[in-house]
């Protein structure tokens, strides 16, 4: 089955190469499992991360996300119990 991953950043804050960076690290780690990665414009402070139209991840609620964080809830979607390898150590 494949996914769709949508990362909404506000333009007004200029998160754009945040947002770009992140689903680059994404893209490149779920390159199989991902049909489709978008990138959407919002406006007043948004960045959320939805896989399959459901929130993974809201600025608002939990700050910024680092990278394996992301990967680690969007990896328990689209590929439950693979491994991340060295992104799977906890901190």
């Amino acid at each position: 089955m494949s996914h769709r991953v949508e990362i909404e950043y506000c333009t007004q804050c200029r998160w754009l190469p945040r947002a770009a960076w992140l689903a680059q690290e994404l893209l490149t780690t779920f390159e199989t499992e991902l049909d489709a990665l978008a990138l959407k414009p919002g406006t007043g402070g948004v960045f959320v991360v939805r896989v399959d139209g459901e929130p993974v991840w809201d600025r608002r609620e939990q700050g910024f996300p680092e990278p394996t964080a992301v990967k680690r809830l969007v990896r328990d979607r689209v590929a439950p119990g693979r491994s991340l390898g060295h992104s799977e150590r906890k901190d």
